[in-house]
């Protein structure tokens, strides 16, 4: 089965990328966002000095081909996004959701893994709830990282350790 995108977007997902859709002539552009766009869409559970800090020092403005080629996907035959969720000659491959990630929040993450059920290459789904679209850049970004590691080294073992604030899907 290929998919060119994905059919039920989260409103934090829209809300996230509506700076750059509001305005179709943005399909050629980089679009900045503003300082509190930036704290909605990446550093959501960061405090607004928090987020100001790491906006200073991280914000680029994006392109925004990229968000309408996923926004327009289902329209566009040849969409770059297509994805076929069946191939087994893939690599092993671990979705890696924030629970509280507005640009992907962890619904869009486990409905994209739970796409790649029929594929009989690995794939795994794990949340890390309070955590927003910025989570290795936040406190305990260790446990994330040692986590992905672990499962990187030994992709086909269930019996990782499992992070005390993670979840499993």
């Amino acid at each position: 089965m290929i998919r060119r995108s994905v059919l039920g977007t989260p409103l934090t997902t829209i809300k996230s990328n509506f700076p750059v859709l509001r305005n179709p002539a943005n399909i050629h552009k980089a679009v900045p966002l503003t300082p509190e766009q930036f704290h909605y869409a990446f550093t959501n559970v960061l405090t607004e000095q928090e987020s100001r800090a790491v906006y200073d020092r991280y914000h680029v403005p994006a392109p925004g081909r990229i968000v309408f080629q996923g926004g327009l996907a289902n329209f566009a035959p040849h969409s770059p996004t297509a994805v076929d969720f069946r191939n087994n000659d893939r690599g092993p491959l671990l979705f890696i959701a924030g629970g509280a990630d507005h640009i992907i929040p962890p619904s869009l993450n486990r409905s994209n893994a739970h796409h790649y059920r029929h594929s009989t290459a690995i794939t795994a789904y794990r949340e890390f709830p309070g955590r927003c679209h910025f989570t290795l850049g936040q406190a305990g970004w260790e446990q994330v990282a040692d986590y992905a590691l672990a499962w990187a080294v030994s992709p086909e073992t269930s019996q990782l350790p499992q992070p005390a604030d993670a979840t499993q899907a």
